[in-house]
C-alpha cells in the first residue's frame, strides 16, 4: 500500500469515529447547532428583528422566525448587494452562490466564512466513509477528476459570485491538488461542448480512477472520451476507474447508459450538496440513505408535504420526524438563511443514524440537467409565445429527451396540444425557447454552453390529455394536468394517444 493510501485509511478511520458521535448524538447535536445559530446572529439586522435575544428554544424560535422562499428573504439580500454588514449573519459573506431562481430570477444565496467548510468537509467526509468501510484507497494514488462549472467569479456588489461548483473549485484541499483534473486553463472554458472536448483530450491519457459530476455531464465527457480515444468502454481507456461519485439529478434515468458506457458496474457515492448548504451524503455501500449532516451550521425543520401550502403547516425539528415520510426541507444556516424553504422534498429511511432519501421537489419541476424549470416559468413563456403568434393551446406538458433517439444534444419536449395552431411552428418554438431562457438564468446557460439544444414541440391531436386523464382514472374533478415532469412517465403516455 503506497504511502498516500495507508494516510487515507487511517484518517479516514478517525474521522468515521468522530461522525458516529455526532450522529449518535442527533438531537442534542442539532440543539446545539441551533443555539449557536441564534447567539451568532443575535445582533445582526436580522436577528433584531425576529427578537434574537428572546429566543431559548425551538419553539420560542418558531414562533419568532417564519417559513420563507428566496423572495421573502430578498430585502435583506438586497440590502447585502448594496454594501451593509451584519444583515442575516456577522460580517459580509465570502461569496454569493449564483443559481437558478423563480419570480425573482437568478438568486444570490450568501456563502460565509463560517459555513464554506460544511461545503467542503461533507464533500471529504463522503470520501472517507467509503475508505473506512471498503479499504479501498487505490483512487487516492491516481487521477481524480470533478467535473465542475468554472472557476472564474464575478461581483454582485463586494462579493465574489458565482456557481456552486466554481466557487468550492477554489478551495480543493492541497493535498488533492496534484491528483485533481482538468488544469485549471480548461475548467475555465465557458462553453460546456468545447469544455467537455478539452477535458476528453487533456484526461484521455491520464490514470483516472475517481470521476465525479452531475450525470448527464458526465455521460457526454464519456462518450467523448470513446470518440477520441477509438476504445470500446470506459474500462478500458481507465482500468484503474473505481469510484464514481454525483449529485444534483437522479441518477436513474441515465444508470443504463453509463453502466453500457463504463463497460462495468463500479462502486458510486450519492451526495446532496446544495447552494444554501451540503445537506447530506452516502456514508455506505450497505445501507440505503444519505446520512444527514447535524453537526455543520445547519438546522434543519421539516413540514409534512401535505401541510406545506396551508395556511399554518405543521413545522417540526428533527426529533419528531416519522420514517417514510414526505417532508418539505426548511433550513437555518450560519450563512444566513432563517427559515429558509429549500423546495426539495426528503423522506426518511433510517432514525439509527438520521438517513434521507430525496424525493423530489414539493411542486412540479423539470431539472434532468440541474435547471430547475418550473410551472411558473413555462405557463410566461407559453402566454407570451402565444400573445405575438397567436394560436390556442388546450393543454401541454414539459418533460426531458435526456437520450434522443435521433442522437444528438438533449432537449427539453413540449408536448402540445393545440385547439389552433400558430401559423410559423418553427418560429414560434423559437420564442418560446427565447422566452425560457429569459425566465430561467441555468436553462440559458445550459442552451449556451451545448449542453442542451432548443426545446422540441411534439404537436399532440385533439382529446390526448382528456383520454389520458380518464386512462388515469383523473378525469373531471379537481384533478389537474401536470405541467411539467423530471421524467418521461407522462410524456411517453401522452405519445400513446398521438
Amino acid at each position: 500500500m503506497a504511502l498516500k493510501s495507508f494516510i487515507s485509511l487511517y484518517y479516514a478511520r478517525l474521522v468515521v469515529s468522530n461522525i458516529k458521535k455526532w450522529s449518535s448524538k442527533p438531537v442534542e447535536t442539532q440543539q446545539a447547532v441551533l443555539k449557536e445559530l441564534v447567539e451568532g446572529a443575535k445582533n445582526t439586522v436580522f436577528g433584531k428583528d425576529h427578537y434574537f435575544n428572546e429566543i431559548n428554544n425551538y419553539e420560542e424560535f418558531k414562533k419568532r422566525v417564519p417559513i420563507r422562499d428566496y423572495e421573502a428573504l430578498l430585502p435583506y439580500i438586497n440590502r447585502i448587494i448594496n454594501g451593509e454588514s451584519d444583515i442575516l449573519w456577522k460580517g459580509m459573506p465570502i461569496y454569493f452562490c449564483k443559481t437558478s431562481g423563480t419570480t425573482s430570477g437568478t438568486k444570490y444565496i450568501p456563502i460565509s466564512k463560517e459555513s464554506i467548510s460544511n461545503h467542503i468537509e461533507s464533500a471529504k467526509n463522503a470520501l472517507l466513509c467509503y475508505i473506512a468501510e471498503t479499504g479501498n484507497t487505490q483512487f487516492v494514488d491516481g487521477k481524480m477528476i470533478f467535473l465542475q462549472g468554472s472557476p472564474v467569479l464575478e461581483k454582485k456588489g463586494k462579493v465574489p459570485t458565482g456557481r456552486l461548483s466554481g466557487i468550492v473549485a477554489h478551495h480543493v484541499p492541497a493535498y488533492l491538488q496534484k491528483n485533481r483534473m482538468p488544469s485549471y486553463a480548461t475548467n475555465c472554458i465557458e462553453d460546456w461542448e468545447e469544455k467537455v472536448e478539452a477535458i476528453a483530450k487533456e484526461t484521455m491519457i491520464e490514470d483516472m480512477r475517481l470521476i465525479s459530476g452531475i450525470p448527464p455531464w458526465v455521460q457526454m465527457y464519456f462518450e467523448k472520451l470513446l470518440i477520441f480515444s477509438g476504445k470500446k468502454n470506459i474500462k478500458e481507456l481507465f482500468p484503474n476507474f473505481s469510484l464514481f461519485v454525483y449529485g444534483g439529478v437522479n441518477y436513474e434515468p441515465y444508470r443504463n447508459r453509463m453502466e453500457q458506457l463504463i463497460g462495468a458496474k463500479i462502486d458510486s457515492i450519492e451526495t446532496y450538496p446544495a447552494s444554501e448548504g451540503f445537506i447530506a451524503f452516502q456514508n455506505s455501500q450497505k445501507e440505503e440513505g444519505l446520512l444527514l449532516v447535524l453537526n455543520k451550521g445547519i438546522f434543519y425543520e421539516f413540514i409534512p408535504a401535505e401541510d406545506y401550502f396551508n395556511e399554518n403547516p405543521t413545522r417540526i425539528s428533527l426529533e419528531d420526524v416519522e420514517l417514510d415520510k414526505n417532508y418539505a426541507l426548511i433550513m437555518n444556516t450560519n450563512a444566513g438563511l432563517w427559515g429558509y424553504s429549500i423546495g426539495d422534498t426528503v423522506k426518511f429511511v433510517s432514525k439509527k443514524p438520521y438517513k434521507i432519501i430525496v424525493t423530489g421537489r414539493i411542486k412540479h419541476f423539470t431539472s434532468a440537467f440541474g435547471e430547475h424549470v418550473i410551472a411558473e416559468e413555462v405557463e410566461f413563456a407559453m402566454k407570451k409565445a402565444l400573445e405575438k403568434h397567436g394560436g390556442e393551446v388546450i393543454d401541454f406538458h414539459v418533460a426531458p429527451q435526456v437520450n434522443p433517439s435521433e442522437g444528438g444534444l438533449p432537449y427539453h419536449e413540449w408536448l402540445i396540444e393545440f385547439a389552433q395552431q400558430p401559423s410559423d411552428l418553427k418560429t414560434f418554438s423559437e420564442d418560446l425557447d427565447s422566452l425560457m431562457q429569459q425566465k430561467n438564468s441555468y436553462y440559458r446557460d445550459l442552451i449556451n454552453g451545448n449542453v442542451l439544444k432548443p426545446l422540441v414541440i411534439t404537436c399532440l391531436k385533439r382529446d390526448t390529455f382528456k383520454n389520458y386523464m380518464k386512462s388515469q382514472g383523473k378525469l373531471g374533478g379537481q384533478n389537474k394536468t401536470p405541467r411539467l415532469a423530471n421524467d418521461r412517465k407522462m410524456a411517453d403516455a401522452l405519445s400513446l394517444f398521438k
